[in-house]
Order: C-alpha cells, then structure tokens, then sequence
C-alpha cells in the first residue's frame, strides 16, 4: 500500500503545473542528434490523426540506460490543456523506449533510440498541440519537442509578399492567407478560431493571436502587413561530413585524433554584402555516412570546428552556433569564445556524420538577441511558413487543430 501511494506521488508530482508555459527542454550533453519527425523528411511534427511520428537520438555515455517517455496534451498557448490523459491517449504512457542498439565500429561508442508513436501500447486520441518528454531511470527530465496533430476539415492558402512598409521593404516578408470554413460549421470566427504562423518551423518566433480582418461567405481573410510579417533573415550556412576523409567545399582541412576533426573555413559576416541565393533545408539536417549502410549506428561523430573574426560589431557580447541540430538553443556548449591568437570567434563541437544547416546569432549584454546580425536581412530570402488553425467550440475543453497550410517565399511578390 505504501510503494502504491509514492508511485501515485510521483506521477501526480510529475504532472505540468495548469497554466505553465510548457517550453522545449534542452537535453543533457551526453544526448545528441536528436531527430524528430513525421511522414514527411522536415524534423518538426506536424501529422494528421493516426499518422505515425519518431522519435530518435543517440545516447554518447553507450551504457544502454533506460528512458521512458510521457506525452501531455497543451491548448492553444502550450499550457496544459484540461483534459485527462484517458481523454487524449488511448493506453498508457510512461513508457519504457524498448528499441535500441549500440553503434558499431564507430570510433565514438552510443546508444541509439528510436521510439514510433502509435505504437502497441499507446495512440493519440484527439488534435492539438503536444508535447513529448523523455525522462531518465531515475525520473530526471532529459529534454522535451513539442508536436503538432490536425484533423484536414478547412482549407489555407496563402502567399508571401514584400513588406508596404518602407522601412522594411528590402528586409521583412509578409504572410496574407484566408481560411475556407465551407463544410464545416463556425458561429463566431473571431472567437472560436486562432491562428499561429511559424517561419521556418521555428517556436519562438511563431505569431499568435491574430484575428480575420474581415470574412467574405465562408473564408476568413488575413491580409495584413505589419502583424504578419517577418524579417527574411539569410540564406543558411552549412557544411556536409557524409565522408570523413574528403573535405568538402566548406572544410578547409580534416585531422585525425581520438576522433576526426573537421575544420570549417572562417566564415564572413553577410549583414553588408549583396543578397545571394543558396539552397538550404532552412537550418534542418540530415544524418548520413558514406562509412556504413546503417545510417542510425554506423554514422560517425567528429569534432566540427567553426569560427568567425572578431567585429566591433559584436564587442563584448555572446554569439552562438545555432540550427535543427542543436534546436537553436542558446547553450553554453556552443557558445563561441573569443582566441586572442588567431583573432576569431572559436567553437567545437562534437556532431554526427551528415549535411547540417547553420547560422550565428548573438546575444546583447542585456540578454537582446540579435538573431540575423550576422548574416543580414533580406527579403529574397527563401522561408517556409506554417499556418495552424485552431479550434475550441463553446463549451469545449481544448483547442483542436482542424487544418493547416504551408507557403513558402521562393515566389516572393509585390
């Protein structure tokens, strides 16, 4: 009876304070590549109901420990949502991850973990946003993504144009798109349904709490200039590592020591130089190896080495290496610090065999962060942007995602 009531204890202590934010946790160090994703090969989330999404990362400690996982449902503004766990999942979470296996003839020993969702144990009942954590044995977070689930019952289209405002002309884009409610019925839109547009699968620059300008039969029409738009930034840096014996375009030279180490050429600042169009996968990555056939276990990790000179631009502030890979988290592990001898910006950092997008960004003294100072603003750039469409009818407990749409800035217009 009392292992019965500390296990309760537990789990009811575990549970996310009503009304708390729920952020994506940063894992440990020893938890790397992390990959989640849908059908689709975008590393974020965003399924029908019933489709499948995985979950996959390597483990560098390679002692096979155990993780569990927990799945919470959240409304709207990613607070938990007042629905119970039977209301949203059919079976259990708090799960053990069963499928794993230890790399092989990697030079860096880890575990690999893979866990799909539906599985034999538990599925998702209903749309909305979600959030998937990963704790340890020993009931300790280790880090958390946030996932998207819709039903297709309203149709989005949109476009991207340039911003009307002169003082942004050359450097924000703006997202206008309308929602057809036909066939589904929608009493009051300006209550009942909320929209978020997130650039570049990207959270915390997403744009919430923007309500139809106007309605015409049964579309929903945004067509705003300021409140939609977004800076366009730049095209991505990036680097590929599938070889580890030949560098490519972007590596200026390759050692091997207890592992292999990659140098990138020092990169330049963009901020004050012409637009140029290079294709990108808009900061995601890819895990591959010419070494094996395996992707997941044989893939090998390697010290990766950027840098950037010095600029009184910069000063005394923060700059960090940021994308997918490490999900643009302001970290002490990638923050750069500055060597007097060689007069540059100077990380390492240790990542898996594969094609990565990149990008600096710095942080002011008074914690401002200055996400395209570096690489500059333009409104050429090639962005992707989702629209989610949420729903909650009068009386309901949560807020449903009935459909999405996705337009992209290749076909920038005036």
């Amino acid at each position: 009876m009392r292992l019965t009531y500390i296990l309760v204890l537990f789990g009811l202590m575990a549970q996310p304070t009503f009304g708390q934010v729920m952020e994506e946790v940063e894992p440990p160090e020893n938890i790397k590549s992390i990959v989640f994703k849908g059908p689709t090969e975008d590393q974020f989330p965003v399924i029908q109901l019933g489709e499948p999404i995985t979950l996959e990362f390597d483990d560098l400690l390679a002692n096979e420990q155990d993780y569990y996982y927990k799945i919470f449902h959240c409304d709207y503004d990613w607070t938990p949502s007042q629905l119970l766990k039977s209301q949203y999942l059919d079976g259990a979470d708090n799960q053990r991850i069963i499928d794993y296996e230890n790399s092989y003839t990697t030079l860096q020993p880890y575990s690999n973990y893979r866990l799909t969702i539906p599985n034999q144990n538990v599925r998702l009942r209903v749309s909305g946003n979600y959030v998937l954590e990963v704790y340890n044995s020993y009931g300790d977070l280790q880090f958390s993504r946030r996932f998207v689930v819709y039903r297709n019952v309203v149709n989005v289209s949109g476009v991207v144009k340039r911003s009307r405002d002169f003082n942004f002309i050359n450097t924000k884009q703006v997202v206008q798109f309308t929602i057809n409610t036909a066939g589904f019925n929608v009493v009051n839109p300006k209550r009942e349904i909320k929209v978020a547009i997130i650039q570049n699968h990207q959270w915390p620059t997403a744009l919430y709490n923007i309500p139809p300008q106007f309605t015409i039969g049964t579309e929903l029409v945004y067509r705003y200039n300021e409140e939609t738009s977004f800076f366009g930034g730049n095209e991505y840096l990036n680097f590929d590592t599938k070889d580890l014996r030949s560098p490519t375009f972007a590596i200026s030279k390759i050692e091997m020591r207890e592992v292999y180490h990659h140098y990138l050429f020092t990169n330049q600042y963009r901020f004050d130089q012409e637009y140029t169009y290079f294709p990108d996968i808009n900061g995601d990555f890819v895990v591959r190896t010419m070494q094996g056939e395996d992707v997941s276990r044989e893939a090998e990790y390697s010290k990766v080495h950027f840098s950037l000179p010095y600029s009184n631009l910069i000063g005394l502030d923060d700059v960090y290496v940021i994308g997918k890979f490490n999900n643009y988290a302001l970290s002490e592990e990638n923050k750069m610090t500055f060597n007097e001898e060689s007069g540059k910006f100077e990380v390492t950092l240790p990542i898996k065999q594969g094609f990565y997008n990149y990008k600096y960004v710095v942080q002011r003294e008074d914690g401002t962060l200055e996400p395209n100072l570096v690489s500059g603003n333009f409104h050429f750039t090639e962005n992707n942007y989702l629209i989610l469409v949420y729903y909650r009818d009068f009386g309901e407990m949560y807020d449903s995602i009935i459909g999405i749409g996705s337009v992209n800035s290749q076909n920038i217009s005036n």
